[in-house]
C-alpha cells in the first residue's frame, strides 16, 4: 500500500464549537483534504512553528523534543498517519540514529508539531483518505476569496463534515449506547466506556 504525501494547508477554529480546532492537511498530488481535530495547545504549537518569525520566550514541549533529538543526533525522517479508529488518527514518527531506524508511536497532533520544526514530510495511506478525506476547495478557506460571513459558513460546513466522518456513535440510539456502555464496563474496557459516556452526556445536554 503506497504512501500519499500531505501538506499543511492551515489551522481552522470553529466559531460555534468551543475549543474546536481543525488541522487541515491536503494531498500533494490531489484535491482531497484531511481535517484532523486537535487541541488548543497543539494548534498553538503548530501555528508558532509555521510562523518562522515567532519565537516563544521559553521552549515549548515540541521545541524541547526537537532539541533533544538534535543534541543526540536523532534524525526525524517522516511522519506517517497510519490508522483511523473510532475517529482517532494514529501516527508514527520514523526516526534514525547511527543508521538504525526506529518507529515511535505518537499522537498525530504532536507528530505534526514536531515534523514542522524539523521539515519532515507527512504521509498517510489511501484507505485513510478514502475514509476521512473531504473533497473541498479549501483554497477559498485560507485565501482571500470569500467574504467573512461566507468563510465562517464554509468553515462550519467543514467541521460538520468532519464530525460526520469521525463520530462512529452518531447513528446509534441512546438505548444502544447505554447497552454498549454497560457491556464495556462489565468487560473492564474503561477507555471505551469513557467515550460512550461522553457521547451520552453530550446528548443529555442538547
Amino acid at each position: 500500500m503506497g504512501l500519499i504525501q500531505l501538506n499543511i494547508k492551515g489551522i481552522s477554529y470553529s466559531q460555534t464549537r468551543s475549543g474546536a480546532y481543525a488541522l487541515v492537511l491536503n494531498e500533494v498530488s490531489g484535491k482531497r483534504t484531511l481535517p484532523i481535530v486537535i487541541g488548543a495547545f497543539e494548534a498553538q504549537s503548530i501555528a508558532i512553528a509555521l510562523e518562522k518569525e515567532i519565537s516563544p520566550p521559553r521552549p515549548l514541549t515540541h521545541d524541547l523534543f526537537t532539541a533533544f533529538a538534535e543534541t543526540f543526533q536523532i534524525k526525524i525522517k517522516q511522519v506517517i498517519i497510519h490508522k483511523l479508529i473510532d475517529g482517532v488518527f494514529y501516527s508514527s514518527l520514523i526516526c534514525e540514529r547511527d543508521k538504525v531506524e526506529e518507529i515511535i508511536d505518537t499522537r498525530t497532533s504532536d507528530a505534526i508539531a514536531i515534523a514542522v520544526r524539523v521539515n519532515a514530510p507527512i504521509f498517510t495511506y489511501e484507505n485513510i483518505l478514502d475514509k476521512a478525506g473531504i473533497d473541498m476547495n479549501n483554497d477559498e478557506l485560507f485565501g482571500e476569496e470569500l467574504p467573512e460571513e461566507e468563510e465562517e459558513e464554509f468553515l462550519e460546513e467543514m467541521f460538520s463534515e468532519l464530525e460526520n466522518l469521525t463520530n462512529p456513535y452518531e447513528k446509534l440510539s441512546t438505548e444502544e449506547l447505554q447497552k454498549m456502555l454497560n457491556e464495556a464496563i462489565e468487560d473492564e474496557n474503561y477507555e471505551y466506556a469513557a467515550k460512550l459516556r461522553d457521547e451520552l452526556d453530550k446528548r443529555t445536554k442538547k
